[in-house]
């Protein structure tokens, strides 16, 4: 009965549990981002590289 006190009451797995999640929501505010941005961004680099080009 003691052990499983103890489990309860260790907060090592549930800090990595919240890291992970920071990491998750992190990864997904970057695709949006990415996705969101894509396009016109992607218009700057061509108006770039025609300005390059000639």
């Amino acid at each position: 009965m003691q052990w499983i006190r103890q489990l309860a009451a260790d907060e090592n797995g549930q800090s990595l549990a919240e890291y992970g999640l920071l990491t998750a929501l992190i990864a997904v505010a970057c695709i949006v981002a990415v996705k969101t941005l894509g396009g016109s961004i992607q218009a700057k680099f061509m108006t770039l590289a025609d300005s390059i080009a000639e």
